[in-house]
């Protein structure tokens, strides 16, 4: 077994590794990682999101776990002996290997401006600098980025999130010039600026000034002085290729370490990858290429053969607002090119194609405003066109079909995988979406691709089953029209009519919810309860000491003095576990079944109502204290939450559904990572969709600005009853939107354009659901058949359940295994509950 010694735990990095699990696999390398940064490998390209409420759990890649592999984070290299095949860090410890890939990336480049090093100056590039960033904003007003390209952009919205009023300085004439051609950048900023950031374009820092106050002033050279107490400088990065020098590496035009086709150096046992290599004298700062980069080198370290081939550029921005790509040649470089432009200012949407000059092979691309025609390009970029070049972005041209791209085309550039790729594991009996994904890894980074790889499934003749089960051959969105045109109220009545055999646990629960978000009555009615699953059936949520816990709602996060005595003396009184949740709720825990109606009891008197924790239905609307409270509040978040949860409160859905409301862009109620949120603008609402925490996380993407407040709550009204009746079952709003065909747009189309006509019965439909509500702990507790359901055993009524038992941890009761006592794991008299 050889030693190979990778410097750098970046994405290109981690690839890397991931790469070299999947080929070697004789196990010829043993490898170690040394990382500079003291956390594991995370996904920089989505560092934005760390400002806008992600945390490090959710950037990081998957963990590298192989019995041969040590990830060592927080270990920097300082000399590198090439002779010796030794690397040694600034721990004094020395690492010996056979093979040795750089990955050790770029940093960014700060200009020698005077003053570039003045306190509240940073740079932008890792989660330590948008530590700095956010600790800094905290007593700071306005704020400055220097560079209005990709990353200077990213830093602005970052800065804007913090609740900063933000400058953004660019050399170019108009913005991100590096991906853009003059009229995209122009309406690019058109975007920005209807947000409240200020642009200087065509002007250049000449210095920065401080006061002694600690406010820093940008003085331009066009006479403009800009009052900063934050300024972030993001012009560019270059090449982290200091080991490389040290070592006597042979280094590209441009700084980097210079590498041939198969990455490898000057030195035969050192290769490079990423942003510190140079390839042909370029040094490439996007992911693609750096991924190809480091399957290229676990192509060479593993004896396959190996020639890296750099992809056109392409570059996706879904920030502040505005969608934007650009791709290839975006500003027609290549002798003879020709453009194909459609302008679209009023619509707020620029559109250029780049073609050769006989008019037949795209080039290159530049979209602003709407980027839906970017999965059709890419795979067509540097292939003959399959028709008419303006019909690719006109806003209403059918995209061509999948069978019209040839079959070298890349149809996910992120991971290279063409469309030959693809179509040979559908041949393979790759016949989902899921399983395509999974076997060619195309899909599993930006996701652009996603709706190519579907369209080439169907083309294949692989019709994707909307089917809810084995006994429904509907979808669940047909279930639920079938059921609200026919006026169906049972199970047994569907099944009979549109089903088959007798149900099961797929099919049961989703025709509940469906019947309970028609408002046909309370979910344990004798025709409904048995239905259920565990937690509805029992109206809490069953932990795993088969205990339940019980979550009273409380709007807003707003909860009386006396009301929350109320809590600790029915915690105290039964002995329960309380724990405050992340929604601003109190969670108790540890309620044997016959507990539960005496809790609830109490609850209901004091004012309490079911928080449906258990239920896929709305949980909260968490909100920060707003202009009540808050000095940088400009709207009354918490009045809105408050007004939005009890409207919304009891709503069955498909999935579980989370908002909140922030009362300043600051977003302190983290409004964006919810299924709908809400962020006071100064003048309204913005409104978010399709946020969610969970196995995959989102973020939510704008839908609506600057709403007041009544049509923000029809805004609200439409965007869930038409989630409610198209999506599937189980399926959260992220993916329902990613799904829907057009994406964000379409539902944007139909919830404010009403552009299917059925604005007016969603509203309807919203409206009898609030006119209907009532509280299910309220209505168990005034119907002695239902309360008869809350026993543990039927023949002693009153016998709690001997398994459970608990032990006392910080003062609190906490679950004792039935192991730990020595009893049997299943419950006596099971048959009888």
């Amino acid at each position: 077994m050889h030693d190979l010694l990778v410097i750098g735990n970046g994405m290109v990095g981690h690839r890397l590794v991931q790469a070299l699990h999947q080929r070697d696999t004789t196990h010829q390398w043993r490898i170690t990682v040394l990382g500079e940064e003291p956390r594991p490998a995370y996904d920089r390209v989505a560092l934005s999101t760390y400002a806008d409420g992600a945390t490090e759990d959710d950037l990081a890649l998957p963990p590298l776990t192989s019995p041969n592999t040590r990830i060592l984070t927080g270990h920097t290299v300082t000399h590198l002996d090439p002779t010796a095949h030794t690397a040694t860090t600034t721990g004094g410890t020395t690492h010996h290997w056979d093979r040795l890939v750089l990955a050790t990336g770029s940093d960014p480049f700060v200009p020698p401006i005077p003053g570039h090093d003045l306190p509240g100056c940073h740079t932008y590039r890792t989660i330590d600098d948008l530590d700095a960033i956010t600790r800094a904003a905290a007593g700071a007003r306005t704020g400055a980025v220097i560079g209005g390209g990709l990353l200077g952009l990213e830093a602005a919205n970052a800065l804007r999130l913090l609740g900063l009023d933000t400058h953004v300085i660019e050399l170019a004439d108009h913005l991100m010039p590096a991906q853009l051609d003059p009229g995209a950048g122009h309406l690019l900023a058109t975007h920005i600026t209807d947000l409240g950031l200020h642009l200087h374009t065509g002007a250049a820092t000449t210095h920065i000034t401080t006061t002694p106050q600690g406010t820093n002033h940008l003085h331009l050279d066009n006479g403009t002085t800009l009052d900063a107490d934050l300024v972030v400088f993001s012009v560019g990065i270059r090449p982290r290729d200091h080991l490389a020098r040290q070592a006597g590496l042979e280094l590209g035009p441009r700084g980097g370490a210079a590498i041939d086709h198969t990455c490898t150096t000057s030195h035969p046992d050192i290769l490079a990858i990423g942003e510190v290599a140079s390839h042909q004298g370029t040094v490439h700062g996007l992911i693609a290429p750096g991924n190809a980069m480091a399957d290229t080198a676990a192509d060479h370290l593993t004896g396959h053969p190996a020639h890296f081939t750099p992809a056109r550029p392409a570059t996706e921005l879904k920030l502040l607002g505005a969608d934007v790509a650009s791709l290839g040649d975006a500003h027609a470089t290549t002798p003879g090119a020709l453009d194909v432009v459609v302008n679209d200012t009023a619509g707020g949407r620029y559109a250029k194609l780049v073609l050769s000059d006989d008019a037949t092979t795209l080039l290159g691309a530049v979209l602003v405003g709407d980027t839906t025609a970017l999965a059709t390009l890419r795979p067509l970029l540097g292939h003959t066109l399959p028709g008419d070049p303006l019909a690719l972005i006109s806003p209403n041209a059918p995209a061509p079909t999948a069978t019209d791209l040839p079959a070298t085309a890349q149809i996910c550039s992120c991971n290279a995988v063409t469309k030959n790729d693809l179509t040979s594991a559908i041949d393979q009996g790759c016949h989902t979406l899921d399983t395509l994904k999974n076997h060619t890894g195309a899909g599993t980074s930006c996701g652009s691709c996603v709706p190519t790889l579907t369209r080439l499934l169907n083309d294949a003749g692989i019709e994707q089953s909307t089917a809810l089960c084995e006994h429904f051959t509907h979808s669940r969105a047909d279930l639920h029209q079938i059921v609200r045109a026919s006026g169906i109220r049972t199970f047994s009545e569907l099944i009979t009519t549109h089903g088959t055999g007798r149900g099961c646990h797929l099919c049961k629960p989703a025709i509940a919810s469906i019947l309970a978000s028609a408002g046909t009555g309370h979910i344990l009615q004798p025709d409904r309860a048995h239905l259920q699953d565990t937690n509805d059936r029992h109206l809490a949520n069953m932990q795993r000491n088969g205990t339940y816990s019980v979550v009273p709602r409380i709007p807003g996060g707003e909860i009386t003095p006396d009301k929350l005595i109320t809590i600790g003396q029915v915690a105290r009184d039964f002995d329960l576990y309380t724990k405050i949740t992340g929604a601003q709720r109190v969670d108790l825990l540890g309620a044997r079944l016959e507990q539960l109606p005496h809790i609830w009891r109490r609850l209901v008197d004091a004012g309490f109502e079911s928080g449906h924790a258990y239920g896929k239905s709305l949980r909260t609307v968490k909100s920060c204290v707003g202009t009540t409270w808050c000095r940088y509040g400009v709207q009354d978040s918490v009045t809105l939450a408050i007004r939005l949860e009890e409207r919304y409160r009891g709503l069955r859905a498909p999935h579980k559904l989370k908002s909140a409301v922030s009362g300043c862009a600051r977003e302190c109620a983290e409004a964006r990572s919810k299924d709908f949120g809400i962020i006071a603008t100064d003048t309204g609402w913005n409104l978010y969709v399709g946020g969610n925490g969970g196995f995959t996380p989102r973020h939510a993407q704008l839908l609506a600005t600057d709403l007041d407040e009544p049509t923000l709550i029809r805004t609200i009204d439409r965007f869930l009853m038409y989630y409610i009746r198209t999506a599937d079952r189980l399926q959260r709003t992220a993916p329902w939107i990613e799904n829907l065909d057009g994406g964000l747009d379409h539902l944007r189309e139909v919830v404010l354009d009403d552009s299917l006509g059925i604005a007016a019965d969603l509203e309807q439909a919203m409206e009898e659901h609030v006119a209907h509500y009532t509280d299910e702990w309220a209505d168990v507790l005034n119907d002695p058949d239902k309360l008869a359901r809350f026993t543990t055993f039927t023949n002693a009524p009153h016998t709690p359940d001997p398994t459970i038992a608990f032990t006392t941890v910080r003062d609190q009761p906490v679950p004792t295994t039935p192991t730990d006592l020595g009893l049997p794991t299943t419950r006596p008299q099971e048959a009888t509950r």
